[in-house]
């Protein structure tokens, strides 16, 4: 067992690395693991142009980058193990990573959420030349052009929607024939002249990842067996996502949908000194600038906890 640490961050991408950069500023000397995928969803992004502070944009993989350097500088220490088992119900709180053990007074959760995706082979070839799974991230380089939403869910109608205000025609690819989605925002897509749907199909593949971008779709009716390949510019997976959090299942309260209950207004979950920031426990907004947002909440909010019960 190591020196018993301040505070650990679990996970990086925005939430984690502004966290870290709070803490360490505020000398707490912050442990972060990042685990051996770090940088969260921006590393699956190509140009982010609304993040603030970035005029002409910022590829997300720079972005992660800048803010790990940042956090560096600052004298946080980053370890690329993924985090295996925590244990909250002692203090001080026990974190295990790899084949190393942890102790700390407080813990930050940053360790996301993952899209769902499709399952098929083009998903890692294209993802950021076409398809995507965040509208209000990519949306705007789709500007006139032919889109596509695959669900039928209200994420899916929201995608669908604020892309109809950009893109000269979107389809709505749903392998059922009604939708799941909420009364109000199905009345809303079926009024939206930009918005069509196709029913009782699923993509089945995506071209071209041989010109390294989207170019078309692979469609099939699940009822017919039929198919056909339609033109697309781009294609948005808004299936759903699923929070980084089953381990931390029986440690600290989760909401139904598997996301981390924070206290209204607060980083702080059901356990005394452990706080959960970005999209571990925000499945409303899942925006880089909201979690770095929370990931400044949870590092201050664990400085006062410090101070409170005189751990710091």
């Amino acid at each position: 067992m190591t020196t018993t640490r301040k505070i650990i961050i679990i996970g990086s991408g925005p939430a984690g690395y502004t966290a870290a950069i709070y803490a360490a500023r505020a000398n707490l000397v912050p442990l972060m693991l990042t685990g051996a995928q770090h940088g969260g969803q921006l590393m699956l992004t190509t140009l982010v142009e609304n993040y603030p502070g970035f005029v002409e944009g910022v590829q997300g993989p720079e972005l992660m980058e800048t803010m790990q350097k940042q956090a560096a500088h600052f004298g946080t220490e980053m370890i690329k193990d993924d985090v295996t088992a925590v244990d909250f119900s002692r203090r001080p709180f026990v974190v295990t990573a790899g084949e190393q053990t942890f102790e700390s007074h407080t813990v930050v959760i940053a360790t996301g959420a993952s899209s769902k995706l499709l399952g098929l082979p083009a998903e890692s070839k294209l993802m950021g030349r076409g398809i995507s799974t965040c509208a209000t991230c990519d949306g705007f380089f789709f500007k006139n052009q032919n889109i596509m939403v695959v669900g039928g869910g209200d994420s899916a109608l929201e995608e669908a929607l604020f892309l109809s205000h950009l893109g000269r025609r979107v389809d709505v690819v749903h392998r059922r024939d009604t939708l799941r989605a909420s009364k109000i925002m199905q009345e809303r897509a079926f009024k939206n002249p930009k918005i069509q749907f196709i029913w009782n199909t699923v993509v089945q593949d995506i071209l071209d990842g041989e010109r390294g971008k989207v170019t078309a779709v692979r469609l099939e009716n699940v009822k017919t067996g039929a198919r056909e390949e339609r033109p697309v510019d781009g294609l948005f997976v808004a299936i759903g996502h699923q929070p980084n959090t089953e381990i931390f299942r029986g440690q600290v309260e989760l909401l139904p949908n598997g996301y981390i209950k924070v206290r209204p207004g607060s980083t702080e979950t059901s356990v005394p000194g452990v706080f959960a920031a970005g999209d571990a426990q925000d499945f409303t907004y899942r925006q880089a600038v909201t979690a770095a947002g929370t990931g400044c909440m949870a590092a201050l909010e664990a400085e006062r906890y410090l101070e409170a019960t005189e751990a710091r």
